[in-house]
């Protein structure tokens, strides 16, 4: 709340004062589970003759679980200002599979406040682990009944406290859920407790759990979805088999533009290209992240709930994508990357749907690529424009551009500055606006450009620049 207190400004003290009363719950049944290991020692302790147990151990525990949670807190608002959610399993995934991008993406977190906060943290835990933790416990010789007596209502009440009381409900993340403002009930939820059962839950997703109706029931209300009484597909191309470039431009939200955000200077390409071409002014981002507008620009499939199709490239697979259809139409087939294909299975997707020819990263040199992520959007466009002039027509390409990605490093100056995340993301999107200019006119050079389809569509949106949309 103190990190993201500008969201809150319009939010009555009270409420927000509410959310230290409705996060105890589940900051107590997290407490109960780091005190499972010690109660469970001391219970057994206390069944021996021991007048005296040494309880340094705990100290070290402590330690652990100190460092480990600070550690996990301040990577929490990291990620909770980057995808609007809190640390769960897909993050911890994306940072043990790929530590290089993960850096690479919190590059724009701001790091004195980070280091500052961890070190506070660290330092403040360890005091009181210091103060509060004895190096030794005395035990009093008691009868074995009333030690038996302490033991279970000791246990019990841990119990009690991990389960959330005796109600029909066991905790969930719901009990922290109490405003219709989300940061407030994202605050109140505990982040170690949300991690774990993210971690848990992510492990029982073995079968659908939207399957309410029968499957003959659902086919039916599906198959009323789709009667059309007529047909009013406007045509406008001039042939039947046109070149086709689709170019997915990494968070470029409408809120960049002139003629849907209404900001100036940033996409002039893109502005004209929505007065000249066919525009489409009510898009959706099918989910926060690239993988999910990936494969939801290229095959139509919506995100998971769940999790992410790319996790299952045995089932990622079988879902048809526009380019199996232009290559059984006699298309060739390419995809443009300028970073590591392999990176979230881009890789299995393109090389499972019939794209012939794939240029990622490797294909750059030096000069060409940024030190987090890959080529620059330029070199990338160029690449392609190149190899349209020597392909055989009709062809299908598909273009994935990154420069507009945190940390928003650019090969030049930065047109609306640097000082803020807020400058540089502008700057970016400007650059890669000026990489459509530059390909287009180039384009318009060439004998295939007269035959040929451009289709632009984000990959997902961004709470910049305005910072008035949450990222979902």
């Amino acid at each position: 709340m103190f990190i993201f207190h500008i969201k809150l400004r319009d939010i009555p003290l009270s409420e927000k004062l509410a959310t230290y009363y409705h996060a105890l719950r589940l900051d107590l049944s997290m407490a109960a589970y780091i005190t499972v290991i010690p109660l469970l020692v001391y219970t057994f302790w206390y069944f021996t003759n021991r007048e005296k147990v040494n309880f340094n151990w705990t100290r070290r525990y402590n330690a652990v679980l100190i460092v480990l949670f600070s550690i996990i807190s301040v990577i929490n608002f990291n990620i909770y200002r980057e995808w609007g959610s809190k640390v769960n399993s897909r993050a911890i995934e994306f940072a043990i599979l790929t530590p290089g991008e993960s850096l690479a993406s919190g590059a724009s977190s701001p790091i004195f406040l980070t280091i500052s906060i961890l070190l506070i943290l660290l330092a403040v835990g360890f005091y009181l682990n210091f103060v509060l933790i004895k190096r030794q416990i005395e035990f009093s010789k008691t009868p074995v009944w009333t030690k038996f007596v302490i033991a279970v209502l000791t246990l019990c009440l841990n119990f009690l406290f991990i389960r959330g009381g005796t109600g029909n409900a066991p905790n969930s993340q719901s009990m922290a859920f109490f405003s219709n403002h989300q940061i407030l009930n994202h605050a109140s939820l505990n982040t170690e407790w949300n991690l774990m059962s993210s971690i848990l839950a992510g492990s029982r997703a073995k079968k659908n759990p939207y399957r309410y109706f029968d499957q003959k029931q659902a086919d039916l209300n599906v198959s009323e979805l789709y009667k059309v009484e007529k047909d009013t597909t406007i045509s406008f191309l001039k042939t039947d088999k046109p070149n086709v470039v689709i170019f997915i431009l990494e968070s470029f939200t409408a809120d960049l533009t002139k003629v849907l955000g209404n900001e100036d200077g940033i996409t002039p390409n893109i502005d004209s290209l929505a007065k000249n071409g066919v525009f489409f002014s009510q898009v959706y981002a099918t989910g926060n992240r690239t993988d999910k507008g990936l494969i939801g620009s290229l095959t139509g499939f919506p995100t998971l709930a769940t999790g992410s199709i790319v996790n299952w490239p045995e089932k990622m697979q079988k879902i048809p994508a526009i380019s199996q259809k232009l290559y059984q139409k006699g298309y060739q087939t390419s995809f443009y990357y300028g970073g590591e294909s392999e990176f979230d299975n881009y890789k299995a997707f393109i090389l499972g749907h019939q794209y012939k020819k794939l240029t990622d990263k490797k294909s750059f040199n030096k000069k060409e690529i940024n030190a987090q992520w890959g080529a620059y959007d330029g070199p990338l466009f160029n690449r392609q424009l190149n190899d349209a002039n020597n392909s055989k027509q009709p062809f299908f390409a598909t273009i994935l551009s990154l420069t507009n990605h945190e940390p928003f490093n650019l090969p030049g100056k930065y047109k609306f500055g640097e000082a803020n995340n807020v400058q540089k993301f502008k700057s970016t999107a400007f650059y890669t606006d000026s990489c459509i200019g530059s390909y287009l006119s180039a384009a318009k050079k060439q004998p295939w450009y007269k035959n040929t389809l451009f289709v632009f569509i984000a990959d997902h949106g961004h709470p910049l620049p305005k910072g008035n949309h949450e990222i979902y």
